[in-house]
């Protein structure tokens, strides 16, 4: 319980009756009158506003939520007294996570319900909860704000950002991939692996006509292909402490979650089967599968991993993976290289080569680019510039050196990593190496 705007005016009022009292003394015993009214008004109203009867109060929120990504919550509240209320209202929302919209002032009207939402914006996956929520409840005349706090815990589960899988399915549909920048590099009827028979279509090659079903048909008939399916893609993960790089908002493991997630949806569209493996942090194996079900699984398996401080041991991490799988499959490293990665990172990847197809890619903080788009006037920027400038060189050397041992290198910024994984993922498909 504490004072209300009210009651400070109230008090406002009484000392200048007291000023008024010290000049004129005939006053004073009006200025014990009205101390009196006003102490029985404020324990009046402080009895009214402490006998209320607990309001009724719902939250309702999903229970997993993307990460980076602004999301509404509801509360809705219900007053069971015959009294118009002012309360005041915040949420125990969870932590790390932005806020928009709390606190907030409502009119809770007599007997009714009442429904109000604010927005937050979780900056941090894994399982968390909302608490419960805080009022501040005006008492009747205003002289005080009466604070409660009801019980609400809802638990709820951060995940990486899958707004970018949703926006893939709805282009998709729509025959509008090209908006989110990926290409569709397959020509109409072609690939490697047999589909169907159909009629002949303005366009088609003549490799494509099934001279036997034309004869048959008496018309001219077309075989089309589709590219292979039921091939292999495991992600290999890096949790090392290069991956708690940070552009903008999100870590470059993040990025790096994000984009696994899209993917992991378009190789599933694909028909192919799909796995992980986590190294140098918390290790978590996932043996690849089939179906749209599994995305499920990629996403209660990584939503709460987390990138650690540990350096990140490549070699390792490829015994293990050789030691788990077999089959021929398509490996996608993941990580943020440093030109002194090279000599433990190689022998890793020869290994991993000796049985599959091996994809790099490397997350390039964004700085770097900016950095060359500035302008130099003095002499320290020359050097940055030119400092800048031979780094990235550098990657692209290491780049030239990886092709040469069969390596498909992609090295990028963090933002475009999930679309420029899944166009070179199609590209792959594809080419047919897999």
């Amino acid at each position: 319980m504490k004072p209300a705007p009210y009651a400070f005016l109230a008090l406002f009022l009484w000392l200048i009756l007291a000023t008024a009292a010290s000049l004129r003394p005939f006053l004073i015993v009006y200025w014990q009158l009205a101390g009196m009214i006003l102490l029985g008004l404020a324990l009046i109203d402080a009895w009214r506003v402490w006998r209320l009867p607990g309001m009724k109060v719902q939250r309702q929120v999903s229970g997993s939520l993307p990460l980076g990504v602004w999301n509404f919550v509801n509360l809705r509240l219900y007053n069971p007294t015959s009294t118009t209320y002012i309360i005041e209202v915040f949420d125990d929302y969870p932590v790390n996570s932005d806020l928009q919209g709390q606190p907030q002032k409502l009119t809770l009207p007599a007997t009714a319900e009442i429904e109000t939402q604010y927005r937050i914006r979780p900056q941090q996956r894994g399982a968390t909860e909302f608490g419960g929520v805080h009022l501040l409840l005006y008492s009747p005349w205003f002289f005080w704000k009466h604070y409660r706090y009801i019980k609400l815990k809802t638990p709820i589960r951060v995940y990486p950002n899958f707004a970018t899988v949703t926006k893939y399915a709805l282009f998709a549909t729509e025959n509008r991939l090209g908006q989110l920048g990926i290409r569709k590099l397959q020509r109409r009827g072609e690939g490697l692996e047999f589909h169907q028979l159909r009629e002949y279509r303005t366009g088609d090659v003549l490799r494509q006509i099934d001279w036997n079903a034309t004869s048959r048909h008496k018309k001219l008939i077309s075989k089309e292909y589709q590219d292979e399916r039921d091939q292999q893609i495991i992600f290999l993960i890096d949790c090392g402490r290069r991956m708690l790089a940070q552009d903008g908002s999100l870590s470059h493991f993040d990025y790096t979650l994000n984009a696994i997630l899209l993917l992991s949806y378009v190789a599933l569209r694909q028909g192919d089967a799909l796995g992980l493996m986590t190294f140098s942090g918390e290790r978590r194996w996932l043996a690849p599968r089939k179906g749209m079900n599994t995305i499920n699984v990629v996403l209660n398996t990584v939503y709460d991993l987390q990138a650690t401080t540990q350096s990140s041991d490549y070699l390792n991490a490829a015994n293990q993976l050789m030691q788990r799988h077999n089959k021929r499959a398509l490996v996608i490293l993941i990580s943020n290289l440093r030109d002194e990665d090279s000599d433990e990172l190689l022998p890793a990847l020869k290994l991993l080569r000796k049985k599959h197809l091996v994809l790099l890619a490397s997350l390039q903080e964004r700085i770097l680019n900016e950095m060359l788009k500035q302008p130099v006037y003095t002499f320290q920027e020359a050097l940055r510039h030119a400092a800048t400038l031979d780094y990235l060189n550098a990657r692209l050397d290491t780049r030239d050196a990886l092709k040469k041992h069969g390596i498909i290198y992609l090295d990028t910024e963090p933002e475009q990593l999930p679309v420029k994984m899944v166009n070179r993922y199609l590209e792959i498909k594809r080419s047919g190496v897999l």
